[in-house]
């Protein structure tokens, strides 16, 4: 049975209520499909890589659209190429969820840049709250 888990939680933390109830409820063989590597790039690589080895840990596995998913080869492999395509398979979520970890720390340092020019110049007003759209979702 397939669910859908919206988080509406922003920010780089680990305990997003939706995350945490979609762990409660992951079962072995299903597949946690993460929209964006975005989605979970904002943590820390370590505190990716707990969450990542906690839904394995479930017998599920992490797909994100525009990985190489080698899965289907794995399944299928010897015991000698199922170690190698499983060492490669790790080795590419990772080298992504660098990249896309250290693409987020340049954009929150820019945009700390761009708040502080803002406030020297008397341009910065803060932060509207959005509370209607996330009530709305």
């Amino acid at each position: 049975m397939a669910a859908v888990y919206r988080e509406k939680a922003s920010g780089a933390r680990p305990d997003w209520p939706e995350l945490l109830r979609m762990i409660a409820d992951l079962q072995a063989g299903e597949v946690v499909v993460a929209e964006k590597i975005d989605r979970i790039s904002r943590l820390p690589l370590p505190e990716t890589e707990l969450l990542v080895a906690t839904i394995r840990g479930k017998g599920a596995r992490l797909a994100v659209p525009g990985i190489v998913d080698l899965s289907a080869l794995v399944a299928d492999g010897s015991s000698v190429a199922r170690i190698v395509l499983e060492a490669m398979q790790d080795m590419l979520l990772r080298v992504t969820l660098q990249t896309a970890r250290e693409d987020y720390e340049t954009r929150r340092e820019c945009q700390r840049e761009g708040i502080e020019i803002a406030k020297q110049e008397g341009r910065y007003t803060g932060r509207t709250p959005g509370l209607a759209h996330h009530r709305a979702s």
